[in-house]
């Protein structure tokens, strides 16, 4: 599968601009991840990118409908690491892309959250202050702090050098993804 039919699949799902920000935001630090890790970068973006595709038409059915219209374009691999990229849902993480999908979501939605009340954003930003909001339970309360560690100890890396890969990949887009 391609970004370009990715996106139409994406753009078909989703409307709001939230939402296609959080899927760009998790499709470029995916991309980053497969660079990283020497994988396939189109692969890893396009799962990024519509990991979340049908969270807004079918919230309730998250995420069966996209895998579902994913194993049914033959593409087992994207369509089985959405299938798991929240833990909690029992699905084996048996790949590398399983297992980044869940680094890459949570994580990159916290850190944009964090980066959003700062007065210059994202720019400047670092691990320490990530962490302290971190630590501050009433700050984006719905982020579940236990998923976020799993996808850090799922790549096999301690919280803060997840947080440090992933800003600078959000700062190098920061006028894309409305983070200035």
């Amino acid at each position: 599968m391609t970004r370009e039919q990715a996106y139409e699949i994406l753009t078909e799902m989703t409307k709001t601009d939230s939402l296609l920000r959080h899927a760009r935001s998790v499709e470029l630090v995916m991309q980053a991840f497969a660079r990283h890790f020497g994988e396939d970068e189109e692969q890893f973006a396009v799962t990024g990118l519509l990991h979340d595709a049908d969270y807004e038409m079918y919230p309730d059915k998250h995420p069966h409908v996209i895998v579902e219209k994913l194993e049914g374009m033959g593409e087992e691999s994207i369509a089985h690491a959405i299938a798991g990229h929240y833990t909690k849902w029992n699905v084996e993480r048996r790949t590398l892309l399983d297992k980044c999908i869940v680094a890459a979501d949570e994580m990159t939605g916290f850190i944009i959250a964090a980066a959003l009340i700062r007065p210059t954003k994202i720019t400047g930003m670092n691990a320490k202050s990530v962490m302290k909001k971190f630590k501050t339970k009433t700050f984006a309360a719905t982020v579940d702090r236990e998923e976020v560690a799993r996808g850090a100890e799922l790549i096999g890396w301690e919280l803060q050098e997840l947080i440090n890969f992933i800003i600078p990949v959000l700062e190098a887009h920061k006028e894309e993804l409305e983070l200035v």
